[in-house]
């Protein structure tokens, strides 16, 4: 198995993103703007990130395929989106940060929050 942090601090990376794409989410949690908050307070206080400025969540989306809430939050390291679809009851979340930050962590957090049946993981090193 890859050593991300190794990798992370091996390659002098500029930074670290991950995605996380979740299916079959509570579709209450992923349409409440108050919980998708909480999410992201929570999720910095794990990652131990620092929040600038207020979590910007907005619902929106003519299309029914994409329609739903989307969040951006700015960390002091870069920042952290994600957009919540009605229609499949899915929710994709970004996390990119200069500052490490585990992404296995990160995904079971979130998998385990939205009460996702199915979760995929994705990574990549910025240089």
């Amino acid at each position: 198995m890859c050593n991300i942090k190794k990798e992370f601090y091996d390659t002098n990376a500029w930074g670290l993103l991950t995605s996380v794409d979740l299916h079959e989410c509570n579709p209450e949690t992923i349409r409440d703007a108050a919980a998708i908050k909480r999410y992201v307070d929570e999720l910095c206080e794990l990652i131990e990130m620092r929040q600038f400025g207020e979590t910007q969540i907005v619902n929106f989306g003519e299309d029914e395929k994409v329609a739903g809430y989307s969040m951006v939050q700015l960390i002091e390291t870069s920042l952290i989106s994600g957009h919540f679809a009605n229609k499949s009851n899915s929710a994709y979340i970004d996390i990119f940060s200069c500052k490490y930050y585990e992404p296995s962590v990160v995904a079971e957090f979130t998998k385990k929050f939205f009460e996702a049946k199915d979760v995929k993981m994705y990574y990549i090193l910025r240089s």
